[in-house]
């Protein structure tokens, strides 16, 4: 049990409408709010209490792919140039990038694993990931990628690259299309994943990743349904992410995609899906009455071209609908408040319109809606019996120019950025304070893991030279058919 400690804070975002209210003393033992009391009279801290944030969908990414020329590209390009980037240390790594999920305000974190480093056991770099998380601490969950169809294109690869030159072909092939796992090891490489984490300090829920209906086989999303429903462990994927994933559905799947999961299996509560960019209205009435829940990534929707997820019209639906970064904020920053803002811009209905995308409603999917796909209890608001989940901003960083008493909720959502955050805590414990994160040295993390990627570089550059023309293969591709 932790010692019990109070902040005084001059406002906070109490309860689950997030009411502002203040001044107020917040205190936490064992890793919970044990009491909210008003104070008599102003705090003078400069601090604002709001919930810490539940990021619904990432994959902690080392370094943003558009350091390593990958951006300005639609998903299905972006996807195979992620090639381009070499391995390093997974620890390194994941500790680097959960670095700067802290610095954004977010303490849980949704890792779905779709690119391993591969330079050991995928058990051994599950622990190295769980390691990672509890040094910065934060909770993850960690769904595990799998996929055995579709490596390079929706559809038939060796035909993609066929007007290739020989040897640039056979390099092409080798990179893109090698030979894919079976059901049942990929089966058994989730499970010697969690059997690698069970005992590791802190939140880890090792979940089944199936990366998309297009990359998966019918027989191994079925595996993955019988596995959850007879083990409770849940599942993470993507859905309808892109126009060419709704135009490859809708011929692959006539019955309708979502209809296709529900006899599969997969649609139940222990289900988070992914983006759902393109998904429509009875889809998305499917997907409500299962209990599943979508993580909208508005900032990775918007660098990969892919369009503005219905948030208003998932959320008139009844679906669960929750916030994630896909680890491409706006800035490629992780910066999660102000992900949040532009979560509730775009989908707010115009002038006086009301409509379902509330500030209220936006804060809850941004820092509880997400919590149960990670396996994670009630939280994601201030109060009495909550995790410690929290972040206190500084009022003088939001409130710029001091002219009249205006609510700092306001402000959030006007202004609020990263350089807001003075101090966050995730389940009692203070993460980052004064500019820095507390349990690991992300200057020097970040400085050595650039220096392994120069120079792990040079062994990319034939995959570079033939880029060019395998880039040209899969835009033919999806411009000819799908």
């Amino acid at each position: 049990m932790t010692s019990p400690l109070s902040i005084d804070v001059d406002a906070a975002l109490l309860g689950p409408d997030h009411r502002t209210s203040g001044p107020v003393r917040i205190s936490m033992a064992s890793g919970l709010i044990t009491a909210i009391e008003p104070l008599a009279q102003t705090a003078r801290t400069n601090r604002f209490a709001i919930p810490a944030l539940a990021d619904a969908h990432n994959h902690a990414r080392p370094l943003a792919p558009t350091s390593f020329g990958c951006g300005g590209l639609p998903l299905e390009g972006w996807l195979p140039k992620l090639a381009l980037m070499p391995s390093v240390d997974p620890y390194m790594a994941a500790a680097a990038a959960f670095s700067r999920s802290v610095e954004g305000g977010a303490t849980s974190v949704m890792v779905h694993m779709v690119r391993p480093m591969g330079l050991g056991p995928l058990a051994e770099e599950a622990r190295a990931i769980a390691r990672a998380a509890h040094d910065v601490g934060i909770s993850i969950a960690l769904a595990i990628g799998m996929r055995d169809r579709n490596p390079l294109v929706y559809g038939d690869g060796a035909a993609a690259l066929a007007a290739l030159p020989p040897e640039a072909r056979a390099l092409a092939s080798k990179t893109w299309l090698p030979p894919m796992a079976s059901v049942a090891d990929q089966m058994a490489g989730v499970e010697a994943a969690a059997a690698a984490v069970a005992d590791m300090p802190g939140h880890v829920d090792v979940q089944y990743g199936p990366t998309g209906v297009q990359w998966c086989t019918d027989a191994l999303l079925g595996a993955v349904a019988e596995a959850s429903a007879r083990t409770g462990r849940r599942v993470h994927m993507h859905l309808l992410e892109t126009r060419p994933q709704r135009e490859w559905a809708d011929i692959a799947c006539p019955e309708g995609i979502v209809t296709r999961l529900g006899a599969l299996g997969l649609l139940s509560p222990r289900l988070t899906l992914a983006h759902c960019v393109w998904a429509r209205g009875d889809e998305l009435a499917l997907i409500a009455a299962a209990g599943a829940r979508i993580a909208v990534n508005v900032s990775s929707n918007l660098h990969l071209f892919s369009g503005i997820a219905p948030a208003s019209a998932m959320l008139a639906a009844g679906v669960e609908v929750a916030m994630g970064l896909d680890g491409c904020a706006f800035d490629e920053d992780d910066d999660g408040l102000r992900e949040l803002r532009l979560f509730h811009l775009l989908n707010h209905a115009p002038a006086f319109d009301g409509g379902a995308m509330t500030e209220t409603r936006a804060l809850h999917a941004a820092c509880a809606a997400g919590r149960a796909g990670l396996g994670l209890g009630p939280g994601g608001a201030l109060a009495p019996g909550m995790p410690a989940d929290l972040l206190l901003l500084d009022l003088a960083v939001l409130d710029r120019d001091a002219v009249t008493p205006v609510d700092p909720r306001g402000y959030l959502f006007a202004r609020g950025t990263k350089a807001s955050i003075a101090e966050v805590w995730s389940r009692g414990r203070q993460v980052f304070a004064q500019g820095r994160v507390l349990g690991v040295d992300a200057p020097a993390l970040h400085a050595d893991l650039r220096a392994a990627y120069r120079a792990a570089m040079p062994g990319k550059a034939a995959l570079a030279a033939i880029w060019p023309e395998v880039e040209g293969a899969i835009a033919a591709h999806y411009k000819g058919c799908c």
